[in-house]
């Protein structure tokens, strides 16, 4: 089959993108699917998984992708037949079942992630666990591709880990990428005033123009007094942020008493300064954040069922895929890469 395989690791990562046309076909397992891909897109993941992420001990050529849609084909043993034909959505965090042990503690489940761990989406077709993906009908498959990790990870982040309630002001740095554009969008619908911030004024005005409240143009400079000359010195009650690096400062004195920074990612950095007086006087939480299960999945999809939208940047055809990783690794996107297989 057809495939966009990433050959080797390094940067830039779009230069070791290739298509070839005689990928290993693929067979389902007992419990799983094989989709006929119309539709994938990428997620810095993708970057990641190209660069070569410490400690994963990645072999090349491989296929990354974690966001597709597209035709059940075939099934293995143990699926129903109902589910050929079914146009579907991935949720690529794959639960891993860990032994139950005597006097252990519940934890978050651990996940192997389709895309990162195995080979992902940017394929003529694709395998997932049947339990991993969701029926979407008729939803367009360029969209509900756009969709699905995105919109799951500013889900969990936050509905589940921040607690959000309707109202609340909010912080999203970095607007212009997958997730940033899907918290504002869950933002919107439960009617919570939103700031952005962004390194480029172009980026803050697109994002004015879908309704964001207030913007900040981020110069590489400690912007905490004007964010909260934007909230009247209050603070903002919680922060979406995927930067860290040197973001997590000015976050941490951003944010009002009682608030929330959720994070799922540190592209910029790892170990940031940070202010523990801060943190513990004004009794703010700072928790982590990472992909979602099937529950979250579902009140995801029946968003994009509803009408909420993704914010797409670019499509691309398949056999020019090499321009969608460049795209990505541009930093210029605003909204999501995708590439169409149909």
């Amino acid at each position: 089959m057809k495939a966009v395989t990433i050959t080797s690791e390094g940067t830039p990562v779009a230069g070791n993108v290739l298509n070839v046309e005689d990928w290993c076909d693929i067979t389902p397992g007992a419990g799983e699917v094989v989709v006929k891909t119309e539709a994938s897109a990428l997620n810095h993941l993708d970057l990641w998984v190209g660069i070569g992420m410490p400690g994963l001990n990645l072999t090349y050529p491989r296929v990354s992708g974690s966001d597709g849609c597209g035709i059940v084909t075939a099934i293995g043993e143990h699926v129903n037949d109902s589910w050929l034909g079914k146009r579907v959505l991935l949720n690529a965090a794959v639960r891993q079942v860990e032994p139950i042990l005597p006097n252990a503690s519940s934890a978050p489940d651990d996940i192997r992630m389709i895309g990162e761990h195995d080979h992902g989406t940017n394929a003529e077709y694709f395998s997932a666990p049947v339990q991993n993906v969701l029926d979407v009908g008729d939803a367009d498959p360029i969209e509900a591709a756009a969709f699905g990790l995105a919109h799951l990870t500013a889900w969990r982040m936050l509905v589940t880990r921040a607690k959000l309630q309707a109202g609340q002001t909010v912080l999203i740095t970095g607007i212009g990428g997958g997730a940033a554009l899907a918290a504002f969008n869950i933002c919107k619908h439960f009617g919570c005033h939103t700031v952005v911030t962004s390194r480029h004024q172009w980026k803050l005005d697109k994002a004015t123009e879908l309704g964001a409240n207030k913007t900040l143009l981020d110069t590489g400079e400690d912007w905490s007094r004007e964010l909260r000359a934007l909230t009247n010195k209050r603070g903002v009650d919680v922060c979406v942020d995927s930067v860290g690096g040197s973001l997590h400062f000015p976050i941490i004195k951003s944010l009002a008493r009682g608030g929330t920074l959720v994070t799922c990612g540190c592209t910029a950095g790892a170990s940031p300064k940070t202010d523990l007086a801060r943190i513990f006087w004004n009794q703010l939480n700072i928790v982590g954040s990472t992909m979602g299960d099937m529950d979250e999945f579902r009140s995801v999809v029946s968003l994009l069922k509803s009408g909420m939208k993704p914010v797409i940047d670019s499509i691309h055809d398949a056999s020019d895929a090499q321009s969608a990783f460049a795209r990505l690794e541009s930093g210029e996107q605003f909204g999501k890469v995708v590439i169409r297989w149909q």
